[in-house]
């Protein structure tokens, strides 16, 4: 395949994902996913990926014909070293050094050098991601500066010359919102809204306008405050 042509993305199956993923099918002809199992508390987001694919495959035919195979990584090592709220069942709080306690160290690095190495084997240039310094959660491995800094080291420790994608890296939730309706409409929000997993309770709980969830969990929380200060940026427009 035309490496210039081909894009890997890390779909956990969550609202910035998916978003990346329609941002990618637009783009690139030849489209894979890859999702990691690292035993992360919130897993019912591994199941609602699938739907989103194939929610995607049924309802944009264009992107259906890009949308090729998936890949699922056992990381189950990282859930076993980890001691965070994401890998155990304790309350979401800052721990004194100003991280959450969300932050699973080295997660981020590995993901993307997991999916570098697939990306090498499966002949993929463009690896692309949902990290994002604008919504600061205080996740180092979100950061420009990071992943432009692991672009390098993955080309030089691969002789490859991937290039990492980042599309929400300066975008707020709201703008991530409004990212989602300029590529795939009324459709795509639906989509993010009626099947994308971001709460960290791994519950669906009711419907809102924003989706399912706790409603009361960090992930959640900025979730809702960006889909209220989208819905009410388009009402005054």
């Amino acid at each position: 395949m035309n490496d210039d042509g081909a894009a890997l993305v890390l779909l956990s199956g969550g609202q910035d994902s998916t978003t990346c993923l329609a941002w990618a099918l637009e783009r690139f002809a030849h489209v894979e996913t890859i999702a990691f199992d690292y035993g992360q508390r919130h897993r019912i987001e591994l199941e609602q990926r699938l739907v989103v694919r194939a929610e995607i495959r049924k309802r944009f035919a264009p992107w259906a014909e890009r949308l090729f195979d998936d890949h699922l990584v056992d990381l189950g090592v990282l859930g076993q070293l980890s001691e965070t709220a994401l890998t155990r069942n304790v309350a979401f709080h800052m721990e004194e050094d100003g991280l959450p306690n969300t932050f699973v160290p080295g997660r981020n690095l590995l993901f993307f050098t997991f999916a570098a190495a697939v990306a090498w084997r499966r002949g993929i240039r463009n690896l692309v991601g949902g990290m994002c310094e604008t919504d600061f959660s205080g996740y180092p491995d979100c950061r420009d500066d990071t992943i432009k800094a692991l672009q390098v080291a993955l080309n030089l420790g691969m002789d490859r010359r991937f290039v990492l994608h980042t599309p929400l890296m300066w975008l707020d939730k709201a703008a991530t919102w409004a990212l989602a309706r300029q590529l795939g409409g009324d459709a795509l929000v639906d989509i993010v809204r009626e099947h994308t997993h971001t709460c960290y309770e791994s519950v669906r709980g009711s419907h809102q306008a924003w989706g399912y969830g706790c409603g009361t969990c960090p992930a959640c929380a900025l979730r809702k405050r960006g889909y209220i200060a989208w819905s009410e940026g388009r009402s005054l427009s």
